[in-house]
């Protein structure tokens, strides 16, 4: 026996070798076998959301206002829409040395179609007095008072009314020109100077007819 292994050595260690070698691919193969298949990795592209744009806002456009008083050059002028009024005061040539800027807003913002008014500091100074009435002897026959109309009178007419001097006729002129014909003879309370006391002097002497 002894004799047959060792003239069979290189044979019989062959063989193991070539055993030992199956088992492991075989063991390789069943350990492979039973490692999950990792699933596939997908890589998806990143969409940025939109950002939303604002709709342009439009501009708005230039205005025109009047510019009067005690300017140097009184008239309408062409501004920008967010112009002020010491905008359109330097627009007209600044003020004269007369202008009264206390009563005057000047950082208030300009409208279309605006007038602004600088008065004098005169015409704070000027007491306005009521003009008497001349007597008029009485008739046998009846008159009718004469009234002035205040949408077609002159500033000579105007300044006969009782209380309504050169500045206030001025005005009134300047007012109608501005604001159209008068619709009733209280609206000239609007017109700057104007208040109820004058208007109780004069309100049985004008008319809009």
């Amino acid at each position: 026996m002894k004799r047959w292994l060792e003239k069979h050595k290189g044979i019989i260690v062959a063989v193991a070798l070539h055993d030992l070698a199956l088992a492991i691919v075989v063991g390789a193969a069943l350990f492979a076998s039973r490692i999950p298949t990792p699933s596939p990795i997908i890589i998806s592209p990143i969409t940025p959301v939109p950002t939303p744009t604002r709709a342009p806002t439009a501009t708005p456009g230039p205005i025109q206002v009047y510019v009067c008083g005690a300017v140097a050059r009184p008239g309408v002028y062409t501004l920008p829409w967010d112009a002020r009024v010491r905008e359109a005061i330097a627009a007209a040539g600044s003020t004269t040395s007369d202008a009264d800027l206390v009563k005057v807003n000047l950082s208030e913002r300009l409208r279309d179609e605006q007038q602004i008014y600088v008065p004098c500091k005169s015409e704070a100074a000027t007491p306005i007095l009521p003009t008497p009435v001349p007597h008029v002897e009485s008739t046998s026959q009846s008159t009718t008072a004469h009234t002035t109309n205040i949408n077609t009178a002159s500033s000579s007419e105007l300044e006969a009314l009782p209380g309504i001097g050169p500045v206030l006729a001025q005005r009134i002129l300047e007012y109608r020109s501005a604001n159209g014909p008068f619709v009733s003879i209280e609206q000239i309370k609007d017109v700057k100077g104007i208040g109820d006391h004058t208007f109780e002097n004069i309100k049985d002497m004008i008319t809009v007819e």
